[in-house]
């Protein structure tokens, strides 16, 4: 593991252009990762067409006819999108590098690429073949790779699943993330002259403006519950009673049944306002990740993983995050995994986000570690 070779392979994948809606990027990058992967003896690579969008999933496999499956899983896009400056990575020194992607998560994939290179070398490679999935959503929420991540889980080909998304900032795994989704609360008033005839219109604006404080206290009276409201938009010009106005929330849940609990009391509020004559106000979307909660068989699976990082010199734990990621998905549908298994770095999805470089190797040696002593029945993971 060439720490230069690491280095500038996660430079050059970082550098190209991938935010979840910008599909020539989306295919470089595809193409990209087809290379990198290619290289792995024996593996079979395929450009994986998905509803709803031109951006593909590719899936790779290594001997699929082994006794025992894993399935590995990450994302390529970003949430940079090819108009945001924050474009290029800049080395800040030696040991850390600044660049759109390069913990969040084109840095797992290098960690997750790398891991398979020197387990490849092992002589226990042969007992254990790999199915991996790397999708162009994640960070849409997983919309058009779901069905793909969900019939793969469901399948019972694979002991468990490994994803590569970041580790936290303090070097640990994730243990459990919250559940998330993505609403559209939509205010009807009525439109009218503002000069003339202002009494006859209902203005939507000042509805919703009425509505978001409540939305936003739903965060603090719901234990386990976040809320955020992140873009309102309405109206038109001003000497027009806006008849329309709309605003998108961001929703996380910790616990099965948080979700019901939101919106009831959302759906509540909502109609005190609908109820108001010549208002009418609409709620769209859905939860699209329910909480990921650690089970017994993760637990195993951590407990070895901590002790392989042990053997090689490494302190680490796990904690519950407030993100979601693919790994909700695979654990809805039944397929325990592993999360946060990517390199140490932080301030994701801001221009700030960076990698500490030494965590490359490191996170790599101890997932082929992993992999090794799996392969060589040192781990017993044969039940879930």
């Amino acid at each position: 593991m060439n720490p230069d070779s690491l280095r500038d392979l996660l430079i050059g994948w970082a550098n190209i252009s991938s935010g979840s809606d910008n599909l020539p990027g989306l295919d470089r990058m595809r193409e990209a990762l087809a290379s990198g992967f290619g290289t792995l003896r024996g593996a079979t690579l395929e450009h994986v067409a998905l509803t709803g969008t031109a951006a593909r999933l590719l899936r790779i496999r290594l001997r699929p006819d082994a006794p025992t499956q894993i399935l590995l899983s990450g994302h390529y896009d970003t949430v940079y999108a090819a108009h945001h400056p924050f474009q290029a990575c800049t080395l800040l020194d030696a040991r850390t590098l600044r660049g759109p992607g390069v913990a969040d998560m084109k840095g797992g994939l290098v960690v997750m690429l790398t891991a398979l290179r020197e387990f490849e070398i092992s002589p226990h490679a042969t007992r254990v073949g790999f199915e991996i999935l790397l999708t162009p959503d994640e960070e849409t929420g997983s919309g058009a790779s779901r069905p793909v991540l969900e019939s793969t889980a469901t399948s019972r080909r694979h002991a468990f699943a490994l994803v590569f998304e970041p580790a936290r900032a303090n070097g640990n795994l994730v243990k459990s993330r919250k559940g998330t989704g993505i609403f559209t609360v939509t205010v009807h008033g009525r439109a009218a002259h503002a000069g003339r005839d202002p009494g006859a219109g209902r203005n939507a604006i000042l509805a919703l403006a009425e509505i978001l404080p409540a939305i936003d206290a739903l965060g603090r009276d719901l234990p386990g519950v976040m809320v955020n409201v992140g873009s309102v938009r309405g109206g038109g010009t001003a000497n027009i009673v806006p008849d329309l106005a709309s605003a998108d929330l961001n929703v996380r849940v910790t616990r099965a049944g948080d979700d019901a609990a939101f919106l009831a009391r959302l759906d509540a509020l909502l109609a005190n306002v609908g109820r108001r004559d010549g208002y009418r106000v609409e709620r769209s979307g859905q939860f699209n990740r329910g909480p990921k909660v650690a089970s017994p068989f993760e637990e195993k699976l951590f407990a070895a993983w901590q002790s392989c990082a042990r053997d090689l010199g490494v302190a680490l734990d796990w904690e519950h995050v407030a993100g979601g990621s693919d790994g909700n998905l695979l654990a809805a549908a039944g397929l325990p995994n592993l999360d946060g298994l990517g390199p140490v770095g932080d301030h994701l999805h801001s221009p700030d986000e960076f990698i500490h470089l030494a965590s490359l190797a490191e996170r790599a040696r101890i997932a082929a570690r992993f992999l090794e002593q799996f392969a060589a029945g040192v781990i017993p993971l044969s039940s879930r």
